[in-house]
């Protein structure tokens, strides 16, 4: 299971995420890698099937739609969202952070350029990436990682994230070498003038189930305010009933392929679809599910817009 993996690299991941969670990673990324049924939150992984990319390629083809949805795909939107927190430190009103989410950075050469591109001029406080910087779910991470370094250039000093399901946890050393880092299970303490609020990252929470709300939210002081970065929105009620305050996530592409009106053909996530895209609310909890800056399975959009989200923090 282990025997590709350098030593080094073997006792960081366990000094960072502990014996026992390394081993159940690695060894559902070994032996689940390339699964079409089954493991996971969802019976059905789009992703893995192979044959179905030349199909939705060549019936886009045929109406005329694929160049359209493939210079969709390089349009990234810049959206902004406030979020209303009870009993919000004063010193983060109108604090702002950038969510970028499934980025699939190898998906295509020139995907990183158009992403740096879009985060160039973007102002604000705190950048955080909820995860699938890979186009795969198996295989060589290399490209991805180049074209997350090129995309770090263009971020502020202070960035976080967390891994989704294309993303093997053997990519955290490289991503943490560019100066982000990955919250695996776990919070940090963002302060400011004196005040502080709590962001919790956890493992990817829908191909390999390594989500844990309770070491991620165990030393959040009660009452404080908590930020979550789930890859998923399908932990919702879990993360709610955690009292975190907020939660950012991803995963669904928003359908990435939509219907006019932007109705998804498919979320590829075990919830209701309110809470697969925008802005939602579920007990006290606010949530936003980014339909994300990248592409997954073939590179285009349809009534779906590639985004990057600016959350403006304000007391309720």
């Amino acid at each position: 299971m282990t025997g590709d993996i350098e030593e080094a690299t073997l006792r960081l991941l366990q000094a960072r995420v502990g014996k026992t969670h390394l081993r159940q990673r690695l060894g559902l990324e070994m032996t689940h890698l390339r699964k079409v049924f089954g493991q996971g939150r969802t019976f059905f992984h789009i992703e893995n099937l192979y044959s179905l990319r030349s199909i939705i390629r060549t019936s886009l083809r045929l109406v005329m739609l694929h160049g359209r949805g493939r210079r969709n795909a390089r349009r990234i939107e810049v959206r902004h969202n406030d979020i209303r927190i009870p009993g919000l430190p004063g010193a983060f009103e109108n604090y702002t952070i950038l969510q970028l989410s499934d980025l699939h950075l190898d998906v295509a050469p020139d995907i990183p350029h158009v992403l740096g591109e879009a985060v160039r001029d973007v102002e604000y406080d705190l950048c955080v990436l909820t995860g699938d910087y890979r186009a795969e779910t198996w295989g060589p991470c290399d490209a991805a990682l180049a074209g997350l370094q090129q995309v770090r250039a263009q971020l502020g000093e202070t960035v976080f994230g967390i891994l989704g399901n294309h993303d093997s946890i053997c990519m955290l050393p490289a991503i943490e070498a560019m100066g982000i880092r990955i919250l695996l299970n776990e919070q940090v303490t963002i302060e400011r003038d004196g005040e502080r609020l709590f962001l919790a990252g956890i493992d990817d929470p829908h191909f390999y189930r390594a989500d844990n709300l309770e070491k991620a939210a165990d030393d959040i002081p009660d009452g404080a305010v908590s930020i979550l970065l789930a890859h998923s929105p399908e932990i919702y009620q879990h993360a709610a009933h955690a009292d975190f305050n907020v939660m950012l996530c991803g995963h669904t592409h928003g359908g990435q392929i939509c219907l006019p009106g932007g109705i998804p053909l498919m979320c590829n996530a075990a919830c209701p679809r309110a809470y697969c895209a925008g802005a939602w609310q579920y007990h006290g909890m606010s949530g936003y599910t980014s339909a994300g800056s990248g592409v997954c399975v073939v590179d285009v959009r349809l009534n779906c817009p590639p985004e990057i989200t600016v959350h403006h923090l304000h007391r309720a």
